[in-house]
């Protein structure tokens, strides 16, 4: 393999004096990076120590394995060598080249780079390569492992699931302190920075927002890592913890608002939701193959300079990592039933999916309207969730609208009432931060889930109920509490609209029925 010969076994003397002795056999003569035990001096040149492709990796944990610490080479380019001093808790780490040794050295300057969740500490090495025993079998293993990734090609079986956490292009992500949801957008936005995203799964495991999410190289899976681990979505709210996953290819079924392969639009949406339309499949084509998402595996120094910059803001709060996608928040939509939609019950819909703060029919135009969201994220979600819905028997669109606010009508100019503003409504469902509505939010389905439920409401008054909304109930089940319950419509359509009529709907004294989509089928 390149850049490995014959070795002497290392060890290390002194808390920064390193010295390489040969084995008893080998002949070799002793390195030393330094002159001094400990003394001031030495310190000084070992830190001012000129640029070398062999770094000096200190204050590993114990339990610190040789692959998590190439692990830590692996985005800037080739690793050639490695050598552990296990009982010192350091390393020292051989790169393919000065200059990709340079820009991991000025990265890590940067982001502080940890092991085990243990920060650790990397300098250069007086040495300019290293000379390792080629009788060490693991150690070669490991690095012929590297050696086949990073050639293109696959590991052998036994070192395959060694070099798992090194290797693995897709990553494990959960969001902690979700104040605001996070959709497929959302993610691939954010990842697309580092490289290519193939496909995203997202799911909920154990009450916390978790999603797969595949890239077409490890190597960029680790930079995203790097970078991204620990960092907000947005400002103070939504934390990425990143792993590696075990999977080293996801098998995605379907193209909606949970699962999506970027590598093939043409999938099914599946289980009723609507699939991509054309344009916005050729987008995603597009995109996956655009410069945006190509990071060379070796970081160059412009490269890096915005990973860092764009991981150094976030940390700061200064900026959102994905960005304002619509930053105004106005939506657009339009083929409504004009016969059946009011103000009102674009209100309640959208409102499944973010606060509405106005809405506006337009006076001209009456089967299109205009709906402020609190932010800009809300009104992507609810975008990505309602657009090519049926609402009252017409498929609606939704887009995001130039506009930067939905205006009031002037004082003493009667609009027919096509313009209200909801701004202090007490029916938004996400004026508290942290609220668990935030947690339930879902596509639209024929399933609805109902709670503020009163003692004395029987299961026939919500049958009869919900039928006299339009619709036919297919099934019903009550929660243990009988405070919640499931009632299952023949249709998402006849769901919406049954959810647009009853939601806050008084249910007597002043209990008032709340109504929202679940994922649950009965």
């Amino acid at each position: 393999m390149d850049g490995i010969s014959d070795v002497a076994v290392g060890v290390k003397r002194g808390s920064d004096e390193l010295c390489m002795y040969s084995s008893p056999n080998s002949g070799m003569s002793s390195i030393s990076d330094g002159a001094s035990n400990g003394s001031d001096s030495k310190k000084l040149r070992v830190e001012e120590s000129p640029p070398s492709r062999v770094l000096h990796i200190r204050k590993l944990p114990n339990e610190a394995s040789e692959t998590e610490v190439i692990a830590l080479g692996l985005p800037f380019g080739k690793v050639t060598n490695i050598l552990t001093l296990k009982g010192k808790n350091q390393a020292f780490l051989e790169m393919g080249t000065e200059e990709t040794a340079v820009t991991m050295v000025n990265y890590y300057t940067t982001v502080t780079p940890h092991i085990r969740n243990v920060p650790v500490f990397i300098q250069y090495s007086n040495h300019k390569e290293l000379k390792t025993d080629s009788g060490n079998q693991r150690t070669q293993a490991v690095l012929q492992a590297v050696s086949a990734v990073q050639s293109g090609g696959s590991p052998s079986s036994d070192v395959q699931e060694a070099l798992a956490a090194a290797s693995s292009p897709v990553l494990r992500i959960i969001i902690d302190n979700m104040f605001y949801p996070v959709t497929l957008d959302v993610l691939q936005q954010i990842f697309s920075k580092f490289g290519t995203v193939m496909k995203i799964i997202t799911f909920t495991k154990n009450n916390q927002f978790q999603a797969l999410l595949q890239f077409s190289d490890p190597v960029n899976a680790q930079q995203a890592k790097l970078a991204l681990d620990g960092q907000n979505i947005y400002n103070s709210c939504c934390t990425l913890r990143i792993d590696f996953s075990k999977l080293v290819n996801l098998n995605v079924k379907y193209n909606n608002d949970k699962s999506r392969d970027y590598t093939r639009p043409e999938l099914p949406a599946g289980d009723g939701q609507p699939s991509l339309d054309s344009t916005v499949a050729a987008a995603f084509s597009k995109d996956s193959n655009s410069l945006l998402g190509k990071i060379p595996g070796a970081l160059n120094p412009l490269s890096l300079h915005v990973v860092v910059a764009a991981a150094a803001a976030a940390a700061a709060g200064r900026v959102a990592l994905a960005g304002q996608a619509g930053s105004s928040g106005v939506l657009l939509v339009s083929n409504l039933n004009e016969e059946m939609v009011t103000p009102q019950s674009l209100f309640t819909l959208f409102g499944v999916y973010g606060d509405v703060q106005r809405v506006k029919i337009l006076y001209n135009k009456k089967d299109s309207a205009l709906i402020q969201m609190s932010d800009g994220n809300q009104a992507q979600l609810a975008m990505s969730h309602l657009n090519g819905q049926k609402m009252y028997g017409k498929i609606i669109r939704v887009t995001l609208s130039k506009h930067q606010t939905v205006a009031l009508p002037r004082d003493g100019l009667d609009d027919q009432g096509l313009t209200k503003d909801f701004a202090n409504s007490p029916l938004h469902r996400f004026k508290k931060p942290g609220s668990k509505n935030f947690q339930n939010i879902f596509p639209p389905s024929a399933t609805l889930h109902l709670s503020n439920v009163p003692q004395d409401v029987t299961e026939d008054d919500l049958r009869l109920l919900f039928s006299n909304a339009g619709g036919t109930v297919k099934a019903f089940k009550f929660f243990q509490d009988r405070k919640m319950a499931l009632i299952q419509m023949s249709t998402v359509e006849e769901a919406i609209q049954a959810l647009i009529e009853l939601h806050n709907y008084n249910m007597g004294g002043s209990q008032h029925l709340r109504v929202s989509f679940s994922k649950s089928t009965i």
